[in-house]
Order: structure tokens, then C-alpha cells, then sequence
């Protein structure tokens, strides 16, 4: 099959095209080192990450590296490689994993360990990392799971610990001498064993490693040039980096305290930080990021400057982690001035007792007070997220957490919407708890149940996490080398994308779990402080003692204050000339850059004819018009907009075509501020827009003018077909036409069961004819309030066309039919 026929036929093609603006683009030249970064999940939860494009970003200025991505590919997609024995390839050119120097994965999750297996297996690379030759790749890991790197050791060469800025560029640097001196893969990874922040697991027990980290993030720039995905990802906005750290100490979160201390960014660099971010994506929403954006200690400040320079261009800003008692009237005025942005709360734990136990350092009054100032600001609904099992835990804790969650809505007064979401507490590395036990499944289930019944009213909805994703995350957290031979094991039987509820295969998990004879109350069972863990040669800076004092704290309910407010605690991280840096106060009024509108230039409508080719053909009509906007908003096109809590640019699209058409004439109306200079601005839009999108025109058009869905009359299609046809198809072809257009009526059904309707295809065509050598047809329809005919529908009901043999034909859109005397608006070919 071609790259054309392939993307035809999996789910959501735009997750293969790449060609995205600001990736890559060319090879580097002799010598230079070949890094993919890989992530072991779909693309579109992948380019959601900010670690990724950080680190694309870094490798893509460097002059001797050429960085390419690859993400897990979907099951449709992993079955046509299987297929055809075609290696697993990169975004950026199709290169095969097995053919980079260096294939660096990222770890977020647990869950996600079948997936680098799989990856790894489809690109061409030795699972396991001792039957590797120096002709493979070195595979490297980083993220928060490399905190305990154990059950990946027999798969992975090289673990980073800690954040990679620094670190990518000596790894880059050790590999690039090792090649250059002619040394082999188990040289090359010696060199690797010697710098800072690198684990080696043939080195295991020889030295403890300790984890990399920036000192100061004002020496790491804010990565503004990210790359803008084509397809809608989970986080489909600009992310602005404001603090890393957290010194609150829950004493649950792992996060919080490996990435301690707290660092900040100056308020003057996030200002030119988010300049630049909104310049080179179009972006509509800065999300500001922190482990918890509201302890930013000038966030008020920084929500004020972005709103009062953003709001009149409708540019939201989010707080995706906010603490309760850091989220003040203020903060919430400014969010709502673009829309308004969903709220999601977190205390964690129902009473005030096991809020202590875990060191989450809020009360009642500070949630009851914050809901009931979201409800009053205008928002409808509030998300809410508890843990349970946490240490401790009691019934009058789920009590607690009925009659907490009752009163947030009732300070909605019953009319809010409330979401709570449960998830399992699981004891994670470097934490106090991480000797505590794990509740079973079996309990799980039973407070998920309990829980559920007693929330069961109208305005409330309950979401749980999986108790079966629970157990395995609760293994593989703490688990140890051997939890590996697990992983393999239910790679082996058919599992991927673990994290994925709705793809987890649990019953080859089970028979993994029989198969290699793993006990799991074994690895979530109480841990005694006497046994080794299988990360002890991993610090990330805090100290053991402080680890088992916290511990102790948090059995005789007692909380430990924040170090920035109170006295050091004495974790251990601040030595060596690490410590906290606290972004100081602008001390004057922030300057404006000149971004406002002043709503005294004229509205006008403008109308632009776009063609969509090569890979673009492969995006969806709302990918399309995601592209188009963004690529308005970075050419600096001023749009209106609509009204509304949420609202949006005032643009409308004539036709959409469906995924996989080639079009000449995609056309969109918009309203905007004037152009100066149509010209410049249509050549403006170009230069934004991703491979295969161009606007081929941008005209004004006149007041009162009708809209394009009153303009259009018809459709004009080109189809080319496969030479692979039999030639008894191309001789009934002209007979099979004939019938279709000598006929009065030829019926179709369309929809699915419970939604069937019958249409009349016969009245919606207006030519249909053989041209060329009998390899082309020329379609045209009609276009009415109620639609037009599919060009699919005509090859499969009239001419009898498999769903398979589509895959092969090329449908191009050629022109639209406009009105007024039956004018034809030709485009460019």
C-alpha cells in the first residue's frame, strides 16, 4: 500500500501526517546524530506534553542533531506494519526507529511501559536491551518514572534523572566523541555512566544517582517555537511555564516532592514568554503551568497583565492546578473576562483529620468559601477530586467526603453542577508512603460502590478510576526488576495502551500475572523500612530521615508547614547551592506592547479559497478549519467574535470534505478588522499555514453579499481511479452511468440502525461521465438546503465500488458552483 492508501484506511490520519509548523524540516549533514523522541502513547495525548517540546526544541537548534518524533501507533495502524513487515517510522520523514542513533522515550505513566515494548518491536529494535548489538539504537528514558527505574532496567539502556535541559546536551555530546572515536554501544553507554544524572543499569550498585535539575529557570528559555499539532490533542492550547517545585509536602504526591525546591520564572519573562507563544501557534488559551499555579507568588499580578494585553484579541488563560485556598475573587474576575474555563478543585480527603494525615494543609471553610465565590462569579459547575484509601482512611472519612461534596452544592445552591472524581491512593517512590500499603481491588470496588450510592442525586455525577488500572499502576510504582518480565509478558499476550480504559485487556493481565507467578499483595502490600526498595540508588534529594519523620507526622495526624512561609524542614534538598528562587515583584505597572484593539477600525468580510492537497488532504473538516484560524491569528488578523460565555471567531465554511479529498476549492467567509493589505495578508496566511493548506485568494467582499451557503448551486468533482481495475469493470462502467442518468429515481439508505432515513440520489446529479482513458470521472452535483450527494455514495451504491477498493481511488473537489447566472469561480491548479 502507498502512504496515500495507508492513511485512507486507519482512524484518525492526522495523528501520521506531521508537517506540523515549527517541526523539523531537512537532514544536518555528515555526522550528525540521528535522536528520536519517542512517547510511548497516541500522538494526541503525546504533543500535549510540555517536557516534549522542550526538549524537541533544544535538540532542533542544535547543528549536529537531527530530532525527529514518534508516538505508540494506534491498533488499526500497528496492524498494517504487522501486515506488511513495514518498521514502526518518525513524523518528520518515515525514517525507521532502528536506524536512529538515539530513540530517548518519555515516561509519564506506568500504564504506558506495553506501548515502549511495542515500539520498540515494530521499529526494529531488540526489546531488551542485553540482546542490542552496536548497530541498534541506544534507548534511552526519561520522565517521573525513571524515579524508579527498575522495571524497565531489562529494557533500557540509559535512565535521566531528573529534568533533561542540561543533561540532553551531554548525552548528545558523549555520543557524537564515541562515534567519532569508532567506539561501540558498550563504550559509548561507560561515557554515559559518568555523567551527572545518568543511570546505567550494567552499572547497577556501583553509584547512586542524583537527579539533574536547573537551578535557576531564568537560564533555561521559555520554549516559544513549539510545535502546533494538526489534530485536536488533550491539551490543545499555548503552555506558559510559570514555577517548577512544590514545598506544600503532600505527603501523597510524588511530584511535589522529587521536583522540590521551588523555582519561578520573573514575571517579565513570562510576559515576553507568552508574546512569543500566542505569536507562533494561534493559540486561543495560554494555560499557565505549575504543580500549583496559585502559589506563584505574583500570579495576580500575571493574570492582570495577560488579561488586560489578551482579552480583546479573546485570548483565555486557564489555571489547570489550583489550591483552594490560593484561588482568590480576583483571579476568578480575571479568568472569566474570555470564558469561562472550568474549575477543578482538590481536597483530596474529606475531614479535616485525614486532610492532616496527608499534609494537604486546607479546611471545609477554605473549599465551601472558594464554591460558593465560583458559583456567584457565573460558573455552572465545579469538578472535585478525592483520593481514597489513603493512609488512615475510615468510614467516617467517606462520610466526610459525602457531606463535604453536599455542601459545596448546596453553595451553588442545588442549581451548580458538581463532578467528583475518585481516584485510589497508590504509594509512590521518594515519598513518605512509600512503605504504606495499597488498598485491594477488592476494597476499592466496595468504597467506589459506597461512595457512588450515597452521591446518587440530581447535579451530582461521580467518576471513579479504574480499580483494575489501579492494581497494575500500584505494581509497577514500586515494583522491581522482575515486574518487568510482567510487562514483557503481557506485551507477549496482546496488551497496549494499558491506560486507556477502554483498550485495557485485564484478562491477559491476569494470565500475565499467573504465567510469571507474581503475588500481587506482594508489591502492594505494607513495606518494612529494613528492606531494600528497589529505587535506593536513585536520590532526588531528600533525605531518608526526613522521609520516616514525615511518616511519623502523618500517623499521629500532625501537618508540617510550607518552607517558604515557615522555618526549613530540613528535607535535604537545599544543599550544594540549590535552593529555593522566588521570582521577586515587578515593582512597577507592567508595559503594554501594544496589542489592544481599539474597536474603531471598520468590521469587513472577507472571503478565501483554499486548497487542500498532499498530506492536508488527510486532515478533517475541523482540523481544517483549526489550522486555518491559527494560521489567521499568527498572520495577525484580527477577527470578530461572537457573544456568549464562550466565544468564537466569526468565520463560516461553504462545503466540508471528507478526510482523505483532494481539494482545489475549500472557501470560508470570515469577518474581521480591515486588511491594509489583502495581498500581504493572504501571503502572511500562507507562510503559517501546515504543508498542503493554501490560500489561493482573499477577496472583500461587498455589504449585504449573500453567505456562501446561499451562494453555492453545485459541486464539481474530478475522481480518478485505480489501474489496478478489472477490465470487465471499465467496460461496464459507461452502461452502469447510462442507467444511473437514464433512471427517475434511484433511492439510498443512509444512517445507522435507529436513525435510518432514504434519500434520492438521482435528482442530485447533474453530469456524470467517463473521461480520460476510462480512469476518470467528472462529477457534477447539486447543492441544496438539505446537502449534496457524496462522491463515496455514487462509487459504492451506483457503480458498486467495495469499501477496500476506495482506498485506491482519488477523489479530488475541483470547483464550486456559485449562483448568480450560473457563475464558476475556477481555481489555480
Amino acid at each position: 500500500m502507498r502512504a496515500g492508501e495507508i492513511l485512507s484506511a486507519v482512524e484518525k490520519p492526522s495523528r501520521y501526517l506531521g508537517g506540523e509548523i515549527n517541526s523539523a524540516r531537512g537532514r544536518k549533514g555528515p555526522g550528525a546524530v540521528a535522536f528520536c523522541l519517542a512517547f510511548p502513547d497516541a500522538y494526541e495525548i503525546g504533543m500535549s506534553y510540555l517536557g516534549l517540546q522542550i526538549l524537541y526544541g533544544i535538540l532542533k537548534d542544535h547543528p549536529r542533531v537531527e530530532v525527529e518524533r514518534c508516538f505508540a501507533p494506534w491498533g488499526d495502524m500497528e496492524n498494517h506494519l504487522r501486515r506488511t513487515g513495514q518498521p514502526l517510522g518518525a513524523l518528520e520523514s518515515g525514517r525507521a526507529l532502528g536506524d536512529f542513533d538515539i530513540v530517548g522515550f518519555s515516561l509519564q505513566y506506568e500504564l504506558s511501559y506495553t506501548n515502549v515494548l511495542n515500539m520498540l518491536d515494530l521499529g526494529g529494535i531488540p526489546r531488551r536491551r542485553a540482546e542490542r548489538r552496536d548497530h541498534h539504537p541506544l534507548v534511552i528514558a526519561g520522565g517521573p518514572c525513571t524515579f524508579n527505574p527498575a522495571p524497565m532496567t531489562d529494557f533500557i539502556d540509559a535512565f535521566v534523572i531528573g529534568e533533561g535541559e542540561e543533561v540532553i546536551r551531554e548525552i548528545v555530546a558523549a555520543v557524537i566523541e564515541g562515534k567519532g572515536a569508532g567506539e561501540g554501544r558498550r563504550d559509548i553507554l561507560a561515557r554515559l555512566g559518568e555523567t551527572a544524572g545518568v543511570y546505567i543499569p550494567e552499572g547497577e550498585g556501583r553509584n547512586i544517582v542524583r537527579k539533574r535539575m536547573v537551578n535557576d529557570l531564568e537560564t533555561v528559555p521559555l520554549p516559544v517555537n513549539c510545535i502546533v499539532p494538526l489534530m485536536k490533542t488533550v491539551h490543545d492550547r499555548a503552555i506558559l511555564e510559570i514555577a517548577r517545585g512544590c514545598t506544600r509536602g503532600c505527603r501523597f504526591c510524588q511530584a511535589g516532592m522529587t521536583s522540590r525546591p521551588v523555582r519561578e520564572r520573573k514575571l517579565s519573562t513570562l510576559l515576553a514568554g507568552a508574546e512569543g507563544l500566542l505569536a507562533s501557534t494561534g493559540h486561543e488559551e495560554i494555560s499557565l503551568l505549575a504543580l500549583s499555579a496559585g502559589d506563584y507568588s505574583g500570579i495576580e499580578e500575571l493574570l492582570v497583565a495577560l488579561m488586560e494585553r489578551y482579552h480583546e484579541r479573546r485570548i483565555a488563560v486557564g489555571l489547570p492546578s489550583l489550591r483552594v485556598e490560593t484561588l482568590s475573587r480576583r483571579i476568578m474576575e480575571n479568568i472569566r473576562k474570555v470564558r469561562m474555563t472550568s474549575f477543578t478543585l482538590a481536597p483530596e480527603a474529606g475531614t479535616q483529620r485525614l486532610r492532616d494525615i496527608v499534609n494537604k494543609g486546607n479546611n471545609d471553610q477554605d473549599l465551601l468559601k472558594t464554591a460558593e465565590q465560583v458559583f456567584q462569579a457565573g460558573w455552572k459547575g465545579i469538578k472535585l477530586y478525592y483520593m481514597i484509601g489513603l493512609p488512615g482512611e475510615m468510614q467516617e472519612d467517606l462520610d466526610g467526603l459525602v457531606d463535604l461534596t453536599c455542601q459545596v452544592l448546596k453553595a451553588g445552591k442545588n442549581r451548580g453542577q458538581i463532578t467528583v472524581g475518585l481516584s485510589t491512593f497508590i504509594p509512590k517512590p521518594h515519598t513518605p508512603f512509600q512503605w504504606e500499603r495499597q488498598i485491594s481491588s477488592a476494597e476499592t470496588k466496595e468504597r467506589q460502590g459506597y461512595l457512588t450510592k450515597r452521591l446518587s442525586r440530581r447535579n451530582l455525577a461521580v467518576k471513579w478510576h479504574d480499580y483494575r488500572m489501579s492494581l497494575l499502576e500500584g505494581i509497577f510504582s514500586r515494583g522491581d526488576a522482575r515486574s518487568g518480565r510482567l510487562i514483557e509478558r503481557a506485551f507477549l499476550l496482546g496488551c497496549r495502551f494499558d491506560g486507556w480504559s477502554d483498550l485495557l485487556r485485564y484478562d491477559l493481565w491476569e494470565e500475565a500475572l499467573r504465567i510469571e507467578g507474581i503475588n500481587t499483595e506482594a508489591y502492594l502490600g505494607e513495606r518494612s523500612l529494613s528492606a531494600p526498595l528497589p529505587w535506593q540508588g536513585i536520590e532526588c534529594g531528600l533525605s531518608r530521615e526526613f522521609l520516616l519523620r514525615e511518616r511519623e507526622r502523618a500517623r499521629e495526624a500532625l501537618p508540617t508547614g510550607d518552607c517558604r512561609f515557615e522555618r526549613c524542614q530540613g528535607c535535604g534538598v537545599c544543599v550544594g547551592g540549590i535552593s529555593a528562587v522566588i521570582a521577586p515583584p515587578s515593582g512597577s505597572a507592567v508595559p503594554s506592547i501594544g496589542t489592544h484593539r481599539d474597536g474603531t477600525a471598520p468590521a469587513c468580510r472577507y472571503r478565501l479559497r483554499m486548497e487542500k492537497t498532499g498530506p492536508a488532504r488527510f486532515l478533517s473538516h475541523l482540523e481544517v478549519a483549526g489550522a486555518l484560524i491559527r494560521s489567521l491569528r499568527r498572520a495577525g488578523v484580527s477577527f470578530l467574535f461572537s457573544r456568549g460565555f464562550h466565544p468564537h471567531p466569526k468565520i463560516s465554511f461553504a462545503h466540508a470534505s471528507a478526510v482523505g479529498m483532494e481539494s482545489l476549492c475549500e472557501y470560508a467567509d470570515l469577518e474581521a478588522e480591515e486588511l491594509k493589505d489583502v495581498e500581504l495578508a493572504g501571503s502572511r496566511i500562507n507562510s503559517c499555514l501546515p504543508e498542503g493548506l493554501v490560500i489561493g485568494s482573499l477577496t472583500r467582499l461587498p455589504e449585504k453579499s449573500p453567505s456562501l451557503a446561499e451562494s453555492i448551486s453545485g459541486i464539481r468533482y474530478e475522481i480518478l481511479l485505480p489501474r489496478s481495475l478489472n477490465p470487465e469493470f471499465h467496460f461496464w462502467l459507461p452502461v452502469k452511468i447510462a442507467n444511473f442518468l437514464q433512471a427517475d429515481s434511484f433511492p439510498i439508505e443512509k444512517g445507522s440502525t435507529g436513525g435510518k432515513r432514504t434519500i434520492d440520489l438521482r435528482p442530485l446529479i447533474m453530469t456524470f461521465a467517463v473521461a480520460g482513458e476510462g480512469d476518470i470521472l467528472n462529477l457534477e452535483v447539486r447543492w441544496t438546503n438539505e446537502g449534496s450527494a457524496r462522491p463515496r455514495d455514487i462509487l459504492t451504491k451506483v457503480l458498486g465500488f467495495s469499501d477496500e477498493a476506495l482506498v485506491e481511488v482519488v477523489i479530488r473537489k475541483k470547483e464550486l458552483i456559485f449562483k448568480n447566472g450560473g457563475q464558476i469561480i475556477l481555481t489555480k491548479k
